[in-house]
């Protein structure tokens, strides 16, 4: 998940890195004028380089389909700004070869913080997106004021270990399980976080950080991965379906992360799908469908059919042993996952149902079957799972 961080805060470090590598959200140019036309220039072509590697400067030209001299006057900008480098010349060609430019990895440093239940995960990477340090700690979740002095101390020791100041780092994201309402400036929808949707959390975790800091939910973060990295490459509309301590969807349609009109869009764990009363509020709370398909679901399901197990991971090893017990908890959770999928394919149509999170990394190879066998018995809609 650190890694989808990483790639999620390098996009937004490209978004916002201006002329001159000085950072503002909008760029102060008057429309029409020769200075934003020059800016849009040297955007498309630091773009093209990020995405093509080296390349000569008669190459962008072909590939951007500006002019040679307007692609020459926004390289002279971008090496000014020390945001691109010259890295050589082209070889196998009579004379000498052409100049080629790459993405200056040093230009900016990119942080990504997952922040989960359990785990703190940090990530410090250049601009190209290479990892150049790591650190996971258990989470000290007690309290939100605990969580976020912990946030603060080790992104700020990352970027120690690899020898920066924490004055280098351009950007940073906070990945975790709630949803940034903007027009308050709190994040909600987390109540596996203690405290985590208090008045002043966001800006108490930017004031540790002290960087440029941006927030989303790290199911999203998940299903950006995929389509960067993942089973999503080359799929227009999918789903990432998150079955962990909590249950949720990362949206992708028209290869675009689907977001909503306030940022809760893909929060199923609210749907009132499973066992149990949904005006309950303690149930209401954390959702009904997450109250039934969640790792904790997994636990009672073996319980209740005679297996005692703690953690979801020892059912999962007791059902590839053949138990009985735990044989049944992993058709119970298939059925349930089954049922959300069901819900949403008919309203999202996707092509594909990525199914991950900690229930999926350590019994996927288990639910994939009896999920598909369950979804074709309830739904004429059946996505790649």
């Amino acid at each position: 998940m650190v890694g989808h961080i990483v790639s999620y805060c390098q996009e937004s470090f490209l978004t916002i890195r201006g002329r001159g590598g000085a950072d503002r959200i909008e760029p102060a140019f008057a429309p029409g004028t020769p200075s934003l036309l020059r800016a849009i220039n040297e955007r498309a072509v630091l773009e093209l380089i990020r995405t093509g590697g080296s390349v000569s400067r008669a190459e962008v030209a072909r590939r951007s389909g500006l002019s040679k001299p307007t692609v020459s006057q926004a390289l002279a900008g971008l090496l000014d700004a020390r945001l691109v480098r010259e890295v050589g010349r082209e070889s196998g060609r009579k004379g000498p070869g052409a100049v080629l430019y790459e993405l200056n990895p040093e230009s900016g440093w990119v942080v990504g913080l997952d922040v989960g239940r359990n785990w703190v995960r940090v990530a410090l990477a250049d601009i190209t997106g290479r990892v150049v340090a790591r650190r996971d700690e258990r989470a000290r979740a007690r309290s939100a004021a605990t969580l976020v002095s912990q946030i603060g101390r080790i992104g700020h020791d990352v970027a120690a270990e690899a020898g920066l100041s924490w004055s280098q780092v351009t950007h940073a994201t906070v990945g975790n399980p709630g949803v940034l309402d903007l027009s308050r400036g709190q994040l909600s929808l987390a109540p596996n976080l203690p405290g985590w949707g208090k008045p002043g959390l966001v800006e108490a975790i930017r004031a540790e950080l002290g960087t440029r800091t941006s927030f989303e939910n790290d199911v999203n973060l998940a299903a950006l991965g995929e389509r960067a990295l993942g089973a999503g490459r080359g799929v227009s509309d999918f789903c990432f379906l998150w079955i962990g301590t909590g249950v949720g969807l990362g949206i992708v349609i028209g290869g675009e992360l689907h977001r909503g009109a306030g940022g809760a869009a893909g929060e199923i764990g609210y749907l009132p799908l499973g066992p149990g009363d949904p005006h309950d509020r303690a149930v209401r709370r954390r959702g009904l469908l997450e109250e039934s398909a969640s790792g904790a679901a997994v636990v009672r399901a073996a319980r209740e059919a005679g297996l005692v197990a703690r953690t979801p991971k020892a059912v999962f090893a007791a059902a590839r042993r053949g138990d009985p017990a735990a044989l049944r908890a992993v058709d119970v959770e298939a059925a349930r996952v089954a049922l959300a999928i069901a819900a949403v394919a008919p309203v999202l149509d996707p092509e594909l149902v990525i199914l991950g999170g900690g229930i999926a990394g350590g019994g996927g190879d288990l639910l994939l079957g009896p999920v598909a066998r369950e979804l074709e018995e309830l739904s004429p809609f059946r996505p790649r799972l």
